[in-house]
């Protein structure tokens, strides 16, 4: 999947972009739009707290901190007593799981509470009025949802395409 954002300059063409999307057999849970504070959205749907945070990318960071982290504690629980291959292998194991698993909860609660880092460029434009619009789609079909998109609004640029999108949010 990849996540693809762009600028929408009021509710009106959102809501047709949404619909077209929506028709375009991309489900509604794919679809997510950020606003200005307290912009009602009526029926369009909102970006959740982890889209509009930094949650994901902190998960990400703290599963690969937190797993090199209890690999090398693991790795330094084997050198220490004489330990059996098994014992070893178990260590490191246990040691890179628990790291990995510590590092993502505690990395992804501090990412919680800071604006996400992918969408502070279009902060500027929200404030102005504008929406911002995250939709997630197949690889294969990116150039078919903008073209889609830029049927609503022919001079709108596709700010950004995310290389990937985790599968979870």
């Amino acid at each position: 999947m990849k996540r693809i954002y762009f600028l929408v300059p009021n509710i009106d063409a959102t809501k047709h972009i949404v619909a077209d999307l929506i028709s375009a057999k991309i489900e509604e849970k794919h679809i997510h739009i950020i606003a200005k504070p307290g912009t009602p959205l009526e029926d369009l749907p909102e970006a959740s707290a982890i889209q509009k945070s930094d949650f994901i990318p902190a998960v990400e960071q703290g599963l690969a901190v937190g797993g090199v982290t209890g690999a090398l504690a693991g790795l330094v629980a084997v050198a220490l007593p004489p330990a059996s291959t098994v014992i070893a292998g178990g260590a490191l194991l246990i040691g890179s799981l628990a790291g990995a698993s510590i590092g993502a909860w505690i990395s992804g609660m501090v990412g919680l509470s800071f604006d996400n880092r992918r969408i502070k460029e279009f902060e500027s434009a929200i404030e102005a009025g504008h929406f911002l619009v995250l939709v997630d789609v197949q690889k294969d079909r990116v150039e078919e949802i903008e073209n889609r998109i830029k049927r609503h609004i022919p001079e709108l640029e596709m700010e950004k395409t995310e290389p990937t999108t985790p599968a979870f949010p």
